[in-house]
C-alpha cells in the first residue's frame, strides 16, 4: 500500500496540533464536536467504523455515548498513534475491508476534505451499513472554510471566490493548521449532500459547529430498512 500524506506529519499531529484537542482534555471544545457526536451519532451500541480516523483522538467520545469503536485510515503514520486507542485497519476508505451491511453505524469526523474521491467513500460508507442504521458526517464547513476563506478574522471572515468549484489546494490563511501541509479537497455543499443521496442514503438531520461564522458543518444519513444502496 502507497505511503499517505500524513505520514510525514503524523508526529506533529499527535504530540502538537491535536495535543488539546482529544476528547476529555482540560481545554475547551471550540469546534463543538461533543454537541455534534451527541446529536448526530447519538447513543447507541455495536460497532462504529470510524473512516479516516487518524490518531484515534475521537474513539473516547464514540465510546462514551455507548458504541464500540473501530478506525481504518491510509496514513499507517497516524496509526500507529490511534492503535493504543480503538482497533484499527489500515486501508483504504473507498476500499473498506468490511463486509457488507455488518456495522451499526459509521462515522466520519474532520476527515472528508482528506480523500479526494468522498462521495465513493459514502457509498462504501452506505454498502457496510446495516439497514436502518446511519452515517454520521461532521467535517469542515464547506461554504465557510477552504482555500477560498479567509479566518485570520473569527468576526469577519472573508469568502474569495472559488467555493463553487471542487478542487484540490494547499493554499491556507495560517501555516498552523493541515491544508498547508498536505493539501485538502473541496466540496461545494450541493456536491456533498448529493453524494449521500446518490449513494441512497435518507438525509435526516444536520448541524453547525463552532463560531461566530460556523467551522464545523455535520449530517446524519441512514441506510433505509430495505437496504437498498447505490452501487458503483
Amino acid at each position: 500500500m502507497p505511503e499517505a500524506a500524513y505520514d510525514e506529519i503524523a508526529d506533529w499531529y499527535e504530540t502538537e496540533f491535536t495535543a488539546g484537542q482529544r476528547y476529555g482534555a482540560a481545554r475547551a471544545d471550540p469546534l463543538g464536536l461533543d454537541a455534534l457526536a451527541r446529536d448526530l451519532l447519538g447513543a447507541g451500541s455495536g460497532p462504529c467504523l470510524e473512516i479516516g480516523c487518524g490518531t484515534g483522538i475521537h474513539a473516547g467520545r464514540v465510546r462514551d455515548l455507548g458504541w464500540t469503536p473501530v478506525g481504518v485510515d491510509l496514513s499507517g503514520g497516524m496509526l500507529r498513534h490511534a492503535r493504543g486507542r480503538l482497533p484499527v485497519a489500515r486501508a483504504d476508505a473507498a476500499r473498506l475491508p468490511v463486509r457488507d451491511a455488518s456495522v451499526s453505524a459509521v462515522l466520519s469526523v474532520m476527515a472528508h476534505t482528506d480523500m479526494p474521491d468522498y462521495p465513493a467513500v459514502v457509498r462504501e460508507a452506505a454498502r457496510v451499513l446495516r439497514p436502518g442504521a446511519a452515517l454520521t458526517h461532521i467535517g469542515v464547513h464547506p461554504c465557510f472554510c477552504g482555500a477560498f476563506a479567509d479566518r485570520r478574522d473569527a468576526e469577519a471572515v472573508v469568502i474569495r471566490p472559488g467555493y463553487g468549484e471542487s478542487h484540490w489546494s494547499r493554499e491556507s490563511w495560517t501555516d498552523q493548521g493541515v491544508r498547508d501541509k498536505v493539501g485538502a479537497s473541496h466540496l461545494p455543499l450541493p456536491a456533498l449532500l448529493g453524494a449521500f443521496t446518490a449513494a441512497g442514503l435518507v438525509l435526516e438531520r444536520f448541524a453547525e459547529g463552532g463560531g461566530p461564522t460556523p467551522v464545523v458543518f455535520g449530517l446524519r444519513a441512514v441506510r433505509p430498512d430495505d437496504g437498498a444502496v447505490s452501487r458503483p
